[in-house]
This record gives C-alpha cells, sequence and structure tokens, in this order.
C-alpha cells in the first residue's frame, strides 16, 4: 500500500440567500456560476456532502473511504477509536453578503438524544471585513428564558444580544449553547463539530425563494441556550512569528495561528491526530519524508496522523495558516 501524504480535497460550494462573492474575489475560488455562493466546505463528512480527494493517486475517493482504509494512519488512533469513519470535524469558509439568521446549536447531549447526532461546537477566525461589519456572540446582560421569550416575541431580540464590530485577525470561540450569528460584509474561516444541527431563532422576517418565511425553531432552541453573561466573547491573543499561538483548545479541536517569515519545522509525533491547515496567505510550500506540496490563500490541506513531521516555506516575504487537530489531552 502506498504512503499516505498531504491530501486535498474539491470544496463543496453553497448557495446561500446571503451568499456573496468574496469566496471568488478574495480567496480566488471559481465555484462556477453559483448565485450568492455562501459557503465553501472544505473538508466535510455531513451526509451528501463527502469530501473526495483532488490530489495525488488517492485522488477521487472520499475522505470516508480513505479512513476504513487507512483508519488511525489517517486521522489518528484514539480519534478513530472514538469517531469510526465519520470524520470529526466540518472545515468552512463563510462569506456574509448578508446578515445571517441568529440561532443556535445543541451540545452533544441534547443533539444525541433529539438528532441522534453530535452536538456543534464551532469557532470563527475572521479574514476580511467591511467597515463597520458586525457579528454576534453571546448576551448583553443577563437574562432568562422568561425574560428571553418576552424580547423574542416583542421584537425586541436584538436589544438583549451583544454585538461586536470586527477586523481581520479577529476570533470567536462558539460553544454549544451560544446564541450567535455572522453579520453582512464579514468573511471568516469556521471549525467546527461534523454535525448540520441548527436551530434558527431569529431571521429579520426573511423569505425563501418562493416568498415563504424561513423556519425557525423557537421551541427546540430553548433547552439549548446558555443564557449566562460573560465578561468577554472575543479571543485575545498575541501573534508572534514562526511560533503556533493557540487560539481555540477544547475536547472537540485545537486551532493554532501560525505567521511564517522564515523555515518552520512542526513536530507532530507525539500527537495523535491528523492536522489541518487552513491558508490565510500563502503560497506555503509544504516539505515532508514523501515530497512535498503547495497550498495558496484560500486552500485547506489535510495532513495524515502517520505524517510526524513538516517543513513549512513561505514562498513570499511573510505567509499565515490556521493548524487545526484534535488533542487527546483535551478529553477525548
Amino acid at each position: 500500500m502506498e504512503g499516505l501524504y498531504p491530501l486535498k480535497f474539491n470544496p463543496i460550494y453553497k448557495e446561500k440567500i446571503w451568499g456573496g462573492n468574496k469566496i471568488k474575489t478574495i480567496l480566488n475560488k471559481d465555484f462556477g456560476d453559483i448565485p450568492n455562493c455562501g459557503e465553501s466546505w472544505e473538508i466535510s463528512a455531513v451526509e451528501d456532502n463527502v469530501s473526495v480527494v483532488s490530489n495525488g493517486f488517492l485522488a477521487g475517493n472520499t475522505i470516508e473511504e480513505l479512513i476504513e482504509i487507512y483508519m488511525g494512519d489517517l486521522v489518528g488512533d484514539q480519534v478513530f477509536e472514538t469517531f469510526g469513519n465519520e470524520f470529526p470535524l466540518l472545515i468552512k469558509f463563510i462569506d456574509a453578503n448578508d446578515d445571517l439568521s441568529i440561532q443556535v446549536h445543541p451540545d452533544d447531549k441534547l443533539s444525541k438524544v433529539r438528532h441522534n447526532a453530535f452536538g456543534k461546537t464551532e469557532m470563527w477566525y475572521v479574514l476580511q471585513a467591511d467597515k463597520g461589519a458586525m457579528l454576534q456572540s453571546g448576551f448583553n446582560q443577563q437574562v432568562d428564558e422568561d425574560r428571553y421569550l418576552f424580547k423574542l416575541e416583542h421584537d425586541e431580540l436584538t436589544d438583549i444580544l451583544n454585538f461586536e464590530e470586527v477586523t481581520e485577525g479577529d476570533v470567536f470561540f462558539i460553544p454549544a449553547g451560544r446564541i450567535h450569528a455572522i453579520g453582512k460584509g464579514i468573511l471568516l474561516a469556521e471549525i467546527q463539530q461534523t454535525s448540520d444541527v441548527t436551530y434558527r431563532i431569529f431571521d429579520y422576517g426573511r423569505c425563501d425563494k418562493e416568498g415563504v418565511p424561513r423556519e425557525l425553531h423557537t421551541e427546540l432552541s430553548l433547552a439549548a441556550i446558555d443564557y449566562t453573561l460573560y465578561p468577554e466573547y472575543k479571543t485575545k491573543y498575541l501573534p508572534q512569528p514562526n511560533e503556533s499561538v493557540e487560539l481555540a483548545s477544547c475536547k472537540y479541536f485545537t486551532t493554532n495561528l501560525l505567521e511564517i517569515t522564515e523555515p518552520v519545522e512542526r513536530d507532530y509525533s507525539d500527537l495523535d491526530s491528523f492536522v489541518i491547515y487552513i491558508c490565510l496567505e500563502g503560497p506555503v510550500h509544504i516539505e515532508n519524508s514523501l515530497g512535498y506540496e503547495f497550498i495558496v490563500k484560500g486552500e485547506t490541506i489535510l495532513l495524515p496522523a502517520s505524517l510526524d513531521s513538516v517543513m513549512l516555506h513561505s514562498l513570499n516575504p511573510s505567509a499565515k495558516l490556521l493548524e487545526v487537530y484534535i488533542d487527546a489531552k483535551n478529553g477525548h
């Protein structure tokens, strides 16, 4: 059996009522004639949206087929033990040309009971934001279910929600249960659990193409919402050239930022997990024991768990990657 190598996948493009054109104009991805392209699913194992390899001798195989064959060599032994043939993360780019609905995701426990699915904890890294663009995360005051419902029924929900103006490089961690929404004018990368369970709470009275108001999940969402007021919703971090800087760490994923100005070696020999690179600025040359691969801005690549180390070279004065993996030490 030939050795596993860094894998690229064909993006899965999604038309959305709120989508735009930045996935093409900023990330240089060709989504053809899809109107309002809102999302590019970079790596996915969601049913009916399973990623297909685009490079090397495994091109044409789905990620699920590869996990079936290579098991822990691809995803890590512990990851395989926990998730089997289902790849545990969904990686997306999202272009909000209009405000997205205000929504919440259930946690694993609630999702298992209701949908026989995993919950959805996620994070956002803002790639570009128009001047004044805002996103919504959590509440701006302490509320309980009664107050929340009163505000929702009186069309005053936005009064109690926390909105923040964002700029490139802003990071938000969105645990299951946190009410949230991406606002108009924002392009971001999203890392999340493999789950497509979303409860839509409020949608500005929007209708679909047939003129039918989009479905809301008021009742379902009540048990999912975390009503706690938190002191901070945006993640604080300090970029360090040529060092891996942690942006988010939970049992579902760890995400780091890598800014590369000189060759950087990343040693993964102690990590029992695949590693995903999302290229924010490139190109980046990935040198490994099996050869090398390039990624450019807007591309995503998966390093198999069997690859112990790579050497990263920026082909411009500097490059920038998000580095994503599952750290067993965090609780899986």
